[in-house]
């Protein structure tokens, strides 16, 4: 489903270029659940970035289905990444304006789907996440693991092949970490999508189906690592 193949990305910093991605290299299948784990400052959400196509790498390529997306122009690009990339961030990037229905139906409305059609659709995910009774509610009125399932039924509602999260548990409790991750692996297990997740979080490595580690710039295949061992951000 997804190749990355001699992913460069450089920033300059200062007088010095900081390379982040060094020739990165991977495959990921479709269904896959594949943990991506790194130090600080490793590059993996700029890895999520060129994979979306919300950034541009300086050289190498990302197929998508066959589909070179990295030689896309800026509009085709966006429209990919609304037709077929979820996102679940750490700190929910809920629209505050809107309620929480009306969140999750922006997603479907970038799409063209509107009206009674998307109602409909925005009020099953939101029943599938549990927050059926919340969904006119406005989202500064939930608590941060509410906050977070509205965001999966977000990145879920359009039927996306690939859901990218960053850090989707880093802004929770352990305890409500741990069931929206439940949720996130269900959903995302249920619709045969793929998941890459960033994370320093044990229980999300050890139920993904693997675990790379973003590493001098390069990506390398893993078993699940000491608890706490790549603890950090992004």
């Amino acid at each position: 489903m997804l190749i990355i193949r001699q992913l460069s990305r450089s920033f300059r910093e200062g007088n010095r270029i900081h390379r982040v991605l060094d020739r990165a290299d991977a495959r990921i299948a479709t269904g896959e659940i594949v943990a991506i784990i790194g130090r600080s400052g490793s590059g993996k959400s700029t890895l999520l970035n060129l994979i979306s196509g919300i950034d541009q790498p300086d050289s190498g390529f990302i197929e998508f289905d066959g589909r070179e997306i990295t030689m896309l122009r800026e509009p085709e690009r966006t429209l990919f990444r609304r037709r077929n990339i979820g996102f679940v961030y750490q700190f929910f990037n809920l629209v505050p304006t809107l309620d929480v229905e009306e969140n999750v139906r922006l997603m479907l409305e970038l799409n063209g789907v509107r009206g009674r059609e998307a109602r409909r659709r925005a009020a099953a995910m939101l029943g599938e996440v549990g927050l059926a009774e919340r969904r006119h509610s406005a989202v500064d009125t939930l608590s941060g693991g509410e906050q977070q399932r509205v965001a999966i039924a977000r990145a879920l509602v359009h039927e996306p092949r690939l859901i990218l999260a960053d850090e989707p548990t880093g802004n929770l409790d352990e305890e409500t970490a741990q069931q929206v991750i439940l949720l996130l692996l269900s959903l995302v297990r249920t619709r045969g999508a793929t998941l890459l997740i960033v994370t320093h979080d044990y229980d999300v490595t050890a139920s993904a189906q693997r675990v790379l580690e973003l590493r001098e710039g390069r990506l390398h295949e893993v078993g699940a690592p000491a608890y706490g061992a790549f603890a950090g951000g992004s």
